[in-house]
């Protein structure tokens, strides 16, 4: 039993890695049709969930505080976002997508999204469960190793 165990952990892993890839692929398309590279996408990835400071953007994708602002200029010419200041904090800069790149978004990722949601409709409210606890703590050690690396930059 203990072999089975074993070759299924390996493929796990093994399908982990060829999603990953699929993904990271997928990505590339996307950034490509929209002239985007992989930073900026990853950057209206983040915005999806909503506002958020420039700060936190820059923390978010190891920017440093010049190169963000870059970034968001260049999105912001494409039309991808907005910016504003804090009400409450006038040194913060909030940052949220345009309704067009709310558009191309969903035009893009959507049909996957919907996919994937058939996909997900197989599955049993225990099992999802199982498989978002996965997703959630696998997603802590990724975070937790890219730490590392960056830590250990320059060494």
């Amino acid at each position: 039993m203990g072999t089975n165990r074993q070759a299924l952990v390996a493929a796990v892993g093994s399908a982990t890695q060829a999603y990953q890839r699929a993904v990271d692929g997928f990505d590339d398309a996307v950034g490509r049709r929209l002239g985007l590279n992989p930073t900026d996408l990853r950057c209206l990835d983040w915005l999806t969930e909503g506002a958020v400071s420039a700060g936190e953007l820059g923390a978010s994708t190891g920017l440093s505080s010049a190169a963000t602002t870059t970034m968001l200029d260049r999105l912001e010419r494409k039309g991808y976002l907005r910016r504003w200041r804090d009400t409450v904090d006038r040194r913060k800069v909030l940052v949220e997508l345009t309704p067009h790149a709310r558009e191309v978004i969903d035009d893009l990722y959507g049909p996957l999204g919907r996919e994937g949601d058939r996909l997900l409709a197989r599955f049993t409210t225990d099992e999802l469960a199982k498989v978002r606890d996965f997703l959630l703590e696998a997603t802590e050690v990724v975070d937790r190793h890219r730490a590392r690396v960056r830590g250990s930059a320059g060494r």
